[in-house]
């Protein structure tokens, strides 16, 4: 038996992070119902935003983010369409929503309400900046939230000048990792209470909260980390990316003197094990010239063989080494394979399609892939009479738009 089996999460969702956490909590168990809007799917930008491939087959973004879940379409800008939420929501759980903030209220649908009929729900709103603040109203993406908490004047190049990170930070960890947790920790808190809560995600307070050790520093010391320049900006030469003879990539990650002093002694240049690891180098640079010497010589090192003899070499010498692989290398490298990541589940379509599995392995359970994601509106009439509702009247619900 699943942990979150016998959960009932609603998802009104669209963008990343919401389906992502909802998602979390599906492959957990949880039985999660996707509402959305009476359009027609892909004419829109919303997670069924359709990813032009080669050939007549057309992915949707929709696939990624949303297996284990039925979908239903209501419209709940009418009175009707309200009615039906409310009839779902007095069974369900969970409710997860990413409008900006205001929305739900306005629509009749928010926290307030929805607690006065079910005490129990849990009430998960993720944003970009939270329920309340200046910045409340103001609209956003992932780029936008790196840079009001600061994640994006770290993460640079070594001339200072901000770098776009892919849509990860912000989205996926500030936004749905936390939701999960928020979403987990309130169902737990309910067993003891038995009260449900509301949950406000601020994927900019998620992302502060990822920069805690930077954060720290400046308190301590009341300097900030000069960007580009710290270890994790790959300043140093004992952790860094290297480009070798095929022109790909390796990483090594020498932080500790042991493993750099290894490191040296393979590459025959002992002379650099003094130049090693030491705390300040979290945020600051070493003026000394020895250091860029030390770097242009691993440089030109690392030119002498290809990739993947750097890497049998080093490990085989129990030193942190890495391919940067690509996404087609990652698919065929045995200890992705081994670890079972890639795996392959139908949509009632009929399709195959590929997903990445779930990552958190149990000793005594196991996650579930049982479905891929549903087709637009695919579960609204079963849903419907789930409730109760009459065949005659889901027929009203359909011709007068209420519901596809």
């Amino acid at each position: 038996m699943l942990p979150l089996q016998g959960i009932n999460v609603l998802d009104l969702s669209k963008y990343a992070p919401g389906p992502f956490c909802t998602m979390i909590l599906g492959d957990l168990g949880a039985n999660v119902l996707n509402i959305e809007s009476p359009v027609q799917a892909g004419t829109h930008f919303d997670t069924r935003w359709r990813i032009p491939t080669k050939g007549k087959k057309k992915e949707e973004l929709y696939n990624s983010l949303n297996r284990n879940k039925k979908s239903m379409v209501i419209n709940l800008k009418t009175k009707e369409g309200r009615d039906i939420f409310y009839k779902l929501a007095d069974k369900s759980d969970v409710i997860v929503e990413g409008f900006r903030p205001g929305v739900v209220s306005r629509l009749g649908i928010g926290y307030k309400t929805i607690s006065k009929r079910n005490p129990r729900v849990i009430y998960c709103s993720i944003s970009g900046y939270g329920q309340e603040g200046p910045y409340s109203q103001l609209p956003g993406h992932d780029i936008n939230y790196l840079s009001l908490s600061g994640a994006l004047s770290l993460i640079t190049d070594r001339d200072g000048n901000p770098i776009v990170p892919l849509n990860l930070l912000g989205d996926l960890a500030g936004g749905s990792l936390y939701g999960a947790i928020g979403i987990l920790t309130a169902l737990y808190s309910r067993k003891k209470t038995g009260e449900g809560q509301h949950i406000d995600i601020n994927m900019t307070s998620g992302v502060m909260s990822l920069l805690m050790m930077f954060f720290n520093y400046y308190f301590l010391n009341g300097v900030q980390p000069e960007p580009g320049k710290g270890l994790s900006s790959g300043y140093y030469p004992y952790y860094g990316v290297y480009q070798t003879q095929d022109h790909k990539y390796v990483t090594i990650g020498c932080m500790e003197p042991w493993f750099w002093e290894k490191f040296c002694r393979v590459i025959g240049r002992e002379d650099f094990i003094p130049f090693h690891f030491s705390m300040h180098h979290m945020y600051e640079v070493e003026k000394d010239p020895k250091w860029s010497e030390i770097s242009s010589s691993i440089k030109k090192i690392f030119e002498s063989k290809t990739r993947d003899e750097w890497f049998e070499l080093l490990a085989s010498k129990d030193i942190p080494i890495g391919k940067v692989l690509s996404l087609s290398e990652v698919l065929s490298d045995p200890h992705i394979k081994q670890q079972k990541m890639i795996i392959g589940i139908k949509r009632s379509a009929g399709e195959d399609i590929r997903q990445i599995g779930f990552p958190i392995k149990f000793s005594k359970m196991k996650a579930k892939i049982g479905s891929a994601s549903p087709c637009f509106a695919e579960h609204t009439k079963m849903t419907l009479r789930k409730v109760g509702y009459s065949q005659s009247k889901i027929k009203e619900f359909f011709q007068k738009g209420i519901v596809q």
